[in-house]
């Protein structure tokens, strides 16, 4: 009998309809924004009654009706950050989550009518969207960033250059840096740029970052060249000296991997009791078996 007269009672008050009935598709955005202006907002006790079933017994249901009366609040809360050129559903979207976030944690004993304390959870998932979704590398890292962030461009209007006295007024105001505002207006004002525009450019003048970011000394073929030339340098120049005479190993070493500048012909002449010719002869014979121990097989 109960159940009977609370379903004659719903179904008498188009208002009740209104939010109990499910969202029935819509094929694009003007007709989503159409039909959540028609769910009717909540009175205050009809706020509390089913804010107390949803906490008080989990009713989901409670939870459908709160959010759904709250919608349009979305909506209009999601179009004033249209201004950043991301697309208008996925801020409605995301501006949904934190509305359901809100409805979760609102408590009716505080004495705060969900259309105020929902603000802040929409606002929160609308802002992490935009900063990451803005640019490809993050504008905003820290509170202050974020701040100086979502008020500069309102701010500053459509003035394309901040002045100084622009610029100290707005600091001033959020109480930030002067060099905080001139950077965050450099990073509003710039643009993302291809790494690589890929083969579909057919301008040979162009000049993309991938042209002058590469790092030419971590390809692969320089890394083995120069592991190659450091080996020879090193473990492979001793190995080849060793298969040298005392003699000859001597003289090369004293003339080209001395600290100093090095031997003389004519004093390595005086040490061995030769021609300076005779020792250039011995070098020149030296530095030509070297030459082959060093070469790669």
């Amino acid at each position: 009998m109960t159940s009977t007269a609370m379903t004659l009672s719903h179904a008498s008050n188009p208002k009740t309809n209104a939010l109990t009935a499910m969202p029935s598709p819509v094929g694009n955005l003007d007709a989503y924004i159409r039909a959540v202006q028609q769910y009717p907002m909540l009175t205050e006790q009809e706020e509390q009654n089913l804010a107390r079933r949803l906490r008080d017994e989990d009713d989901l249901d409670a939870a459908r009706q709160l959010i759904v009366s709250h919608l349009r609040l979305v909506v209009s809360t999601a179009r004033q950050y249209l201004g950043y050129g991301l697309p208008h559903a996925d801020l409605i979207q995301e501006g949904n989550i934190g509305l359901m976030k809100a409805v979760k944690r609102f408590d009716p004993e505080r004495g705060v009518r969900l259309v105020s304390f929902a603000m802040h959870w929409i606002k929160a998932e609308i802002h992490e969207y935009v900063l990451k979704n803005w640019r490809l590398v993050k504008v905003a890292t820290t509170k202050a960033q974020r701040k100086l962030f979502f008020n500069l461009r309102s701010m500053k209007g459509n003035a394309s250059h901040l002045d100084q006295a622009a610029t100290e007024s707005i600091a001033t105001q959020l109480n930030v840096s002067e060099a905080d505002v001139r950077e965050m207006n450099m990073r509003l004002s710039g643009r993302d740029i291809a790494l690589d525009p890929g083969p579909d450019v057919s301008d040979d003048d162009s000049y993309a970052p991938i042209d002058y970011l590469a790092d030419d000394t971590m390809e692969p073929t320089a890394i083995l060249e120069g592991r190659d030339r450091d080996n020879l340098q090193s473990t492979g120049l001793q190995h080849a000296l060793g298969q040298l005479d005392d003699r000859s190993r001597h003289i090369v070493q004293s003339r080209w991997l001395a600290d100093d500048s090095g031997a003389t012909l004519q004093d390595l002449a005086d040490e061995y009791g030769i021609s300076a010719e005779r020792v250039r002869q011995i070098e020149a014979k030296a530095l030509k078996s070297l030459r082959s121990y060093l070469v790669p097989a």
